[in-house]
């Protein structure tokens, strides 16, 4: 008997993980869904992951319409986006709100994708810099078909839309805000590749200033304080500072004096590139989504 209860132990603990792995449900995020598109205007395939919020389907609630937040990078934004509204929605401390979470294509390399799609003109001297210049066929690619079919699937608000992006995603915002801000209320960048083509994003903001005195928008950006440069300290930035530079944008923005801007910009203690997104998100969502 005690052989076979370890024959028995044995049999278990050999079989192959993915065997295993196989037997088991996948875990579900609740509230959510996934509609594919296929672009006509590029022939590029894209999930759009949704999210809604708690008291969505509450029939008290069958007249209301929400705003809604457009995440760039959404194979990571969307998870963090999910994850840390669920308590605030939960207990009522955010507003509710849809989320929307924009992956990079299917089928492609995802760094490619994201470089391609975000940036606003090919930068040869940044990494994959050849890829780069897409960001007019993306933003078409979301105007005029992904987010006529959220919003048409979905009560959502389009004169409350957020713009979430991190990195080459606050690139992409702060080039939205300057070309098309009629598609979005409201942005929340973090980390914000201004560096990028040699700073072209300063010339393109002085040069939407020559014909406009307002600018209608809430735009909070912060970048993580390990972003500065401070050279020999690894736990830093070597040579370029972002920090500097999201501070020296939102201090043109404000020496503007738009009709309609509101500019919040801070600086994330403690992170870096690669953490200040949770953060900076939040502290985004509390100020443009405080709770009723």
């Amino acid at each position: 008997m005690r052989f076979a209860w370890f024959l028995a132990a044995a049999l278990l603990f050999t079989i192959p993980a993915s065997h295993a792995q196989e037997s088991l449900p996948a875990y579900q995020v609740e509230r959510t869904s996934v509609h594919t598109v296929t672009s006509a205007q590029n022939g590029r395939t894209y999930d759009l992951y949704v999210k809604l919020p708690p008291g969505y389907a509450d029939p008290k609630n069958a007249g209301r319409r929400y705003g809604v937040l457009y995440l760039t990078d959404g194979d990571y934004t969307f998870q963090v986006a999910s994850g840390i509204t669920r308590l605030a929605h939960n207990l009522k401390r955010l507003e509710e709100f849809i989320l929307v979470g924009l992956p990079t294509a299917k089928g492609e390399n995802g760094m490619d994708s994201r470089r391609r799609d975000l940036t606003p003109w090919i930068d040869e001297n940044a990494g994959g810099g050849r890829l780069g210049g897409g960001a007019q066929a993306y933003l078409d690619f979301l105007v005029n078909e992904a987010m006529p079919l959220v919003e048409k699937t979905y009560r959502i608000d389009p004169a409350r839309r957020t713009l979430v992006g991190q990195s080459y995603g606050g690139l992409f915002g702060l080039w939205v805000l300057f070309t098309q801000p009629q598609h979005f209320s409201s942005y929340i960048l973090t980390s914000p590749s201004i560096w990028y083509n040699d700073y072209a994003l300063r010339t393109l903001e002085a040069d939407y200033a020559k014909g406009h005195k307002d600018l209608k928008a809430r735009v909070y950006m912060t970048t993580g304080s390990f972003e500065a440069a401070k050279p020999g300290d690894k736990r830093y930035n070597q040579s370029r500072d972002m920090v500097a530079d999201q501070q020296d944008m939102a201090k043109r923005l404000r020496a503007r004096k738009y009709q309609g801007l509101q500019v919040t910009s801070e600086v994330s203690q403690g992170t870096y590139h690669e953490t200040t997104f949770p953060v900076g998100l939040i502290q985004g969502l509390q100020w443009l989504y405080p709770a009723p």
